[in-house]
């Protein structure tokens, strides 16, 4: 019985060896073993030397920066493993391969048991310094960031339609609005002369020269067929909305819609003859599913025309090439190019491998699954569908691009003209139901031609105070809406560099369908036209800038600045 008591008495309670390891050494050279027990791990404390440091420096702790916030500032402290081992000095040992970038591999157990870590403080201070650069390291900062396109005399030409276009400048834009009659007029006949009055590179007072305000009336003139003043007739892509509620009496007489349809194939034979005489650049030809753009030779680095159709479908592909006329889809070469790049020839004979056993498989499990209809003796009177299937496979590609800017088709040289006849015969360009039925497609040009009519773009300016840097200060801008052709971009551009000193910027609306339009359409491409564009009707400065060949691919601009007459842009 008493040896009972005894061996009850020796066994202590868990509060008292809480209570043992919760209890810390008052000196350094008392260790926890003189206690009575061995813990396996003691916790480490910060010397007095270093509490004495922090309040000596007399700095006051933020109290809103958590203890996760990377800028608070780092405990200084030592991590001993169970083997005794020191994992400050791995920590040291990584910063240091971080720094020289000569050390690759990792350390071993044996170099780490070589830099123990000693009692004093001065090692406390060692890691304080390392620890930050090492774990506190903001991710963002290492990050590339994209720079801007440096600043160049010109900005890419850029072959899509444009809505609508905002111009802000700090300088006064109330210039361009309200022009006299005799201005206007001379602004009009300067357009169809091709007249272009060399105006000086600084004008102090651009609302006083008059020579400038005529020369922005000719920046506004396009020539559009048909035209209707009680309809818009650019966008044609899902504007529906435009047109419904307006009179539209050709849809109730074929007559109508016959007189319409002769007209505009006039008109169209007419830009195409312009076109390969060189007396036109370009032309766009708007229907309510596609958008044709025809180039004339020398244009975007081509040596012949070229035509572009974006968005295209199978079967607008298909009834092309029974016309005869031939084309390529230049976005899907490129991809397959691209593809070819990446997967080696080995990888393309185990596809098709591959796919022959999977056809082979296939067969075999449609001949088990139409097996029953044999037994049934009905297998003559039920149609197969193993023709359909093969036609769903060969065409499921195809279908994958329909309505999208892969889907955009270029149609080179003397197949340019077949293209000409395939969009006068076909009568898919005309809509069969809806509220554009029997409406003809919209033709723009920057130049005349048979049947045209000239209209001009709307501009509105505006003065207005923004708030830049918790200043006021005055800017004007200047709206230009309409369909926007290249050309004209390029010249309002051009004159506001004149009259704003430099100094501007523009937002660019683009009509999405035509943004695939600056896709690289030859392989073998000049930087001067093979033709004459002498007598194109355009400034000489726009047609250096169309003459280049295409660098936006499948985008297109979306911003433009000037500062010091230097460009830079963005693009999307």
């Amino acid at each position: 019985m008493d040896k009972q008591t005894d061996s009850w008495s020796s066994c202590m309670r868990p509060a008292d060896i809480i209570r043992l390891k919760r209890k810390r050494p008052r000196d350094g050279g008392e260790s926890p073993g003189d206690s009575g027990s061995a813990p396996a791990s003691a916790p480490p404390t910060a010397s007095p030397g270093l509490r004495g440091l922090s309040r000596s420096r007399g700095t006051r702790r933020n109290p809103f920066v958590t203890s996760d916030s990377p800028l608070g500032r780092p405990k200084k402290f030592a991590l001993i493993d169970e083997d005794h081992e020191d994992v400050g000095g791995l920590i040291k040992l990584m910063s240091a391969e971080r720094t020289s970038g000569d050390r690759r591999g990792c350390p071993s157990r044996d170099s780490l048991a070589e830099t123990a870590l000693p009692e004093g403080d001065s090692q406390l201070e060692t890691e304080e310094q390392h620890v930050p650069d090492l774990l506190l390291e903001d991710p963002l900062q290492a990050a590339p960031v994209p720079t801007p396109p440096a600043g160049s005399a010109e900005y890419p030409a850029d072959w899509s339609l444009k809505t609508r276009v905002l111009f802000t400048s700090p300088a006064s834009l109330s210039w361009t609005e309200q022009p006299k009659a005799q201005e206007e007029a001379l602004g009009l006949s300067n357009s169809c002369r091709a007249q272009f009055a060399a105006l000086p590179h600084n004008l102090q007072e651009p609302r006083s020269w008059s020579e400038l305000r005529a020369a922005f009336q000719r920046c506004l003139v396009y020539w559009q067929h048909p035209s209707l003043p009680w309809l818009s007739l650019f966008p044609r892509i899902n504007a529906e909305k435009s047109f419904s509620g307006k009179n539209t009496p050709w849809i109730q007489d074929g007559a109508v819609q016959e007189s319409l349809m002769k007209e505009w194939s006039v008109g169209l034979s007419s830009l195409y003859s312009l076109l390969k005489a060189g007396l036109c650049p370009y032309f766009y030809v708007c229907s309510y599913q596609f958008t044709v753009l025809f180039r004339a030779a020398g244009l975007a680095g081509s040596h012949c025309i070229t035509a572009l159709i974006s968005p295209t479908t199978r079967g607008l592909r298909e009834a092309m090439r029974t016309e005869g006329v031939e084309f390529s889809v230049p976005l899907l070469k490129e991809r397959r190019k691209i593809s070819k790049q990446l997967r080696g020839e080995e990888e393309e004979e185990e596809d098709k491998e591959f796919l022959q056993v999977d056809d082979d498989c296939q067969k075999g499990d449609e001949e088990d699954s139409l097996s029953w209809l044999k037994e049934m003796g009905i297998q003559d009177k039920i149609r197969t569908p193993e023709g359909i299937n093969i036609q769903l496979q060969k065409g499921a590609p195809a279908l994958s691009v329909d309505h999208k800017p892969e889907s955009v088709v270029c149609v080179e040289g003397s197949h340019s003209f077949n293209l000409i006849n395939f969009l006068i015969n076909c009568k898919s360009v005309v809509a069969a139901a809806g509220s554009q039925t029997g409406l003809p497609p919209t033709l723009l040009a920057p130049t005349a031609f048979r049947g045209a009519t000239m209209n001009v773009l709307k501009g509105r300016s505006v003065n207005a105070r923004n708030l830049v840097d918790s200043a006021y200060q005055n800017i004007s801008s200047l709206e230009v809406t309409g369909p926007i052709l290249p050309s004209s971009l390029h010249a309002i551009t051009a004159l506001l560099q004149t009259a704003q000193k430099g100094d501007f910027s523009a937002a660019l609306y683009t009509h999405t369908p035509t943004a695939v339009m600056n896709t690289k359409t030859c392989k073998d491409q000049c930087n001067k036209a093979v033709g004459t564009l002498a007598h194109c009707g355009l400034p000489p400065a726009s047609v250096d800038q169309l003459q280049q060949p295409s660098t936006l691919g499948k985008t297109a601009l979306t911003h433009i600045t000037m500062k010091n007459h230097s460009y830079t842009w963005k693009t999307g």
